[in-house]
């Protein structure tokens, strides 16, 4: 690549509660190069979480900011922006962060956040997505890679992948479909972020 089509690695840090198979999925991309980005920080409200070990083996720090520690949410937030501001990231990805963050945190890191989500937004929000999707008796399901804004899964969307709902499908078989197609999507579009390809107009993602 010549000089003047280089690409400045951007600083990737991760919000994360659980196990990490998407953290997982974004670390293996930047380390086989196709992510041009540097993984910087591991920050978890979970000191039980998996994610942890990915971080430890891939090198990446970890921030420990446990919620139970703390006597009200906002004192938790004010930690929780702290470390996050000590990462000195470009890009926030929230890969099973399961809280919703303050005003003031979305507010700072504005265009700056990616959250992926296991349903084709806007439909079947929060919590328990799979099963909502076969509660409703769709034929269509999939995960969704938006941007954070203050409301709950409400972002402008970068990325979406389908996959069918079948008719023997409970909610575990149909997660396990989407999770494959969630460690696709969310590599995916932090590498768009990262060569600075997205374009955002209002609601919209555009790609260049």
């Amino acid at each position: 690549m010549s000089p003047e089509r280089s690409i400045d690695k951007k600083r990737i840090a991760f919000l994360v509660s659980g196990r990490g198979s998407n953290f997982q999925a974004v670390l293996d991309a930047v380390a086989a190069g196709d992510i041009p980005g540097i993984c910087v920080g591991l920050v978890t409200d979970n000191p039980e979480a998996y994610a942890i070990e990915r971080a430890k083996n891939a090198g990446v720090p970890v921030m420990v900011v446990d919620y139970a520690g703390f006597p009200t949410k906002a004192a938790y937030e004010e930690a929780l922006l702290v470390a996050m501001r000590g990462c000195r990231a470009d890009l926030f990805v929230l890969a099973g962060y399961m809280r919703i963050l303050g005003t003031g945190i979305v507010r700072e890191f504005s265009g700056r956040m990616m959250n992926i989500h296991p349903a084709l937004l806007p439909a079947f929000s929060g919590l328990h997505a799979q099963r909502q999707a076969i509660e409703y008796g769709v034929k269509v399901a999939g995960c969704t890679v938006h941007l954070v804004d203050e409301g709950m899964d409400t972002g402008p969307i970068v990325v979406q992948r389908c996959v069918p709902v079948l008719p023997d499908d409970d909610e575990t078989r149909l997660a396990d479909r989407i999770l494959a197609e969630e460690h696709k999507a969310l590599p995916l579009a932090v590498k768009l972020f990262c060569e600075n390809r997205l374009e955002v107009d209002g609601r919209r993602v555009w790609v260049r």
